[in-house]
């Protein structure tokens, strides 16, 4: 099965981290970031990958090859401007409209099934899949909303979870979160469920007077919304709804349309893992949750250096960064080439060499900084 990593973007949330790079080829967990994505893909039989290009594509070729290195082929779709989600798929309908195909985000971190997801896609003879999850967190991503397993139309953003949506929806049912905050929220949970057990030791007659009002409340508890993953599984009839080359995104300008001519969009509402990298704060999170699970919490590039007497904790060295004794890092994101020295400190922070950043102007969206010695140091709490 053929599939598509869509990779174009700008990544100015992730600057300066992506100063000298494109996002795709942003070192994670030891291979560029949409190497990390293709062996992923690999796992469930897509062999042949598209990667679109747009920003800095060289540093992605550079980075990725051929896709031997991660067990796939991949071809590459340039788009001199930006073509959008969907109108990444008509750049390169050729090499996907003629099966059943995937089409992932480039910036995810998973471990969804997806047999699973094309299970459901088979069963519900679908034009599309797409591979949704509970945003527990009601974190600022659309809801997609879903009616007897078919999607109904998008839009809107979840309301902040009260304390007590919180607290009801902490661990999804059947769901693998994977990061410690997650472990931390049961942890709470639990806590408070114990307190008001202790408060619950009054006279009967106060805790039945309280039933019905409990009641209530538990009947008004909503479940968490659904939201799109950044998956899809696609039928070659989708590309009859993708306008031919211009701009297009997939869930404003195709599944509408779509959905309007009486197309089934399946939805797939997924369980395990699931991260999203688009912003520096979000790549160290994601790096040091998978980190943990190896039993570990410092990520060492090719040729980096931690000389004994070093404190570091909670970090992502890339290529050749050289920390010497005597320095401290936590919480922090060194870029190819750092030097922390002796008696020096970065927390909570991205570090690049204060070189890249001179004659370059950050992007609106990038975090602001200070160069401190050769370090640009751009603090993470903006």
């Amino acid at each position: 099965m053929r599939a598509m990593i869509l990779a174009a973007g700008y990544g100015t949330r992730l600057w300066p981290l992506t100063i000298d790079r494109a996002k795709p080829a942003l070192p994670f967990m030891g291979r560029p970031l949409v190497g990390y994505v293709a062996e992923y893909l690999a796992q469930f039989g897509c062999r042949e990958i598209a990667v679109n290009l747009h920003h800095q594509a060289e540093s992605v070729r550079a980075a990725l090859g051929d896709g031997a290195a991660f067990g796939v082929r991949l071809r590459y779709f340039d788009e001199p401007t930006i073509l959008g989600t969907s109108g990444a798929l008509d750049n390169a309908r050729e090499f996907l409209a003629n099966d059943t195909c995937i089409v992932v985000n480039g910036k995810i971190a998973t471990n969804i099934n997806l047999h699973e997801a094309l299970a459901t896609h088979r069963r519900a003879r679908a034009l599309a899949t797409l591979v949704l999850r509970r945003n527990v967190e009601r974190e600022r991503y659309s809801i997609v909303h879903v009616r007897d397993n078919l999607v109904e139309h998008f839009g809107g953003f979840p309301a902040p979870a009260s304390d007590k949506v919180r607290d009801a929806n902490s661990v999804p049912p059947s769901s693998e979160n994977g990061a410690a905050s997650t472990e931390q929220r049961a942890a709470n949970s639990s806590q408070r469920s114990a307190i008001g057990d202790q408060q619950s030791t009054s006279s009967e007659q106060q805790a039945a007077s309280r039933k019905p009002q409990a009641a209530i409340e538990e009947s008004t508890i909503e479940a968490p919304p659904l939201m799109f993953t950044g998956i899809h599984i696609l039928e070659p009839r989708l590309f009859d709804f993708i306008p031919r080359g211009v701009f297009s995104d997939t869930i404003k300008h195709v599944y509408p349309p779509a959905m309007r001519a009486g197309e089934r969009i399946a939805a797939h509402i997924a369980t395990g893992y699931w991260y999203e990298l688009s912003t520096v704060r979000r790549y160290l999170d994601t790096s040091l949750a998978l980190m943990r699970r190896d039993g570990r919490d410092v990520e060492l590039g090719p040729g980096a250096n931690i000389e004994p007497g070093a404190d570091v904790r909670d970090a992502v060295l890339w290529a050749d960064v050289h920390i010497a004794a005597g320095a401290r890092v936590r919480r922090a994101v060194l870029g190819a080439g750092v030097r922390i020295l002796a008696g020096e400190a970065i927390e909570n922070a991205a570090v690049v060499r204060a070189e890249l950043v001179c004659a370059v102007e950050r992007p609106a969206k990038g975090l602001t900084g200070t160069i401190q010695g050769e370090n640009f140091v751009a603090p993470l709490a903006q």
